[in-house]
């Protein structure tokens, strides 16, 4: 069976914020979301919202009514899900089976694979808070694809049909993949409410609205030019600026200086790679953060 031939019966197994907005996606494309295994109350009460044809059963059931089943459970359950499924013999021979986590490909599903199973990895690069709004923010969002390479035809169409633009990713590098996605984007989430909160200590009342045109620039910057983007006191040399940044945040909060002298660190490090910073300067630099 493929996407192009027919529409999938699909089931959901944790249907939390990812899981219940991947399948809405299918199921506006056409396919059938059937049944789906949820625990929590709020896992229950999405599906009902967001998968109004869903029948809420057990494991087992979901694998008997779908072809295609989701296995949408955080990264570290993962693996160990896949064992007791394979283990209770509920995955049969030719059934797909994606699973949505970025640092696993379809190794993580190995134990499935072995019974017979059709194994997909279907990464969207996209954060979602569960509502109906998220549907719309998958089209045009990069998905990172892993599949047998028999397979990527039918992983790609799915994706597509999501509303989302595939993109292969190889199975070694799935872990060197989600590292740059966390890192880009989880760690930007702390470095903004860092800065917001030091603002508001400086006396800044909309801390928010002061830094969006700085931080949307900078982004749009970065993005578009790279490390030529780079501006500020470190790629400048400022040494003397960067000292006293050090000192009132050591006053203000250790782990916050910390976190700043590793960024300074690695700024310069970029900036000099990019002949932005010059030696003398960046030794200079260098001498301020301990290096």
């Amino acid at each position: 069976m493929t996407v192009d031939s027919a529409r999938l019966n699909v089931g959901v197994v944790g249907p939390g914020r990812a899981g219940s907005v991947l399948a809405a996606a299918l199921a506006r494309a056409g396919h059938h979301v059937v049944a789906a295994y949820a625990v929590s109350e709020e896992s229950k009460q999405r599906a009902g919202d967001l998968l109004p044809d869903a029948v809420i059963m057990e494991i087992e059931q979901v694998f008997e009514r779908s072809d295609l089943v989701l296995l949408t459970v955080p990264d570290d359950a993962l693996i160990s899900l896949a064992v007791a499924i394979a283990d209770n013999g509920w995955c049969r021979s030719g059934q797909f089976v994606a699973h949505s986590s970025g640092s696993h490909g379809i190794g993580a599903l190995d134990p499935l694979t072995e019974n017979g199973a059709l194994p997909l990895a279907l990464h969207p690069a996209m954060t979602f808070n569960g509502s109906s709004m998220d549907v719309d923010r998958l089209t045009g969002c990069p998905f990172g694809v892993t599949a047998p390479d028999d397979l990527i035809p039918v992983a790609t169409a799915l994706v597509v049909e999501m509303g989302g633009e595939p993109m292969l990713v190889a199975e070694s590098k799935r872990s060197e993949y989600h590292a740059a996605l966390a890192h880009g984007s989880n760690h930007l989430v702390t470095l903004i409410n860092d800065a917001m909160s030091l603002l508001s200590d400086s006396g800044v009342e909309r801390p928010d609205k002061f830094l969006a045109p700085l931080v949307g620039a900078a982004l749009d910057n970065s993005l578009r030019y790279g490390d030529e983007a780079l501006t500020g006191p470190v790629s400048r040399g400022d040494a003397s600026t960067v000292a006293k940044h050090l000192a009132i945040l050591e006053q203000q909060s250790p782990r916050m200086a910390a976190t700043y002298r590793a960024m300074a660190l690695r700024t310069a490090e970029r900036a000099m790679a990019a002949q932005i910073l010059n030696p003398v300067a960046a030794a200079e630099i260098m001498a301020v953060l301990g290096e």
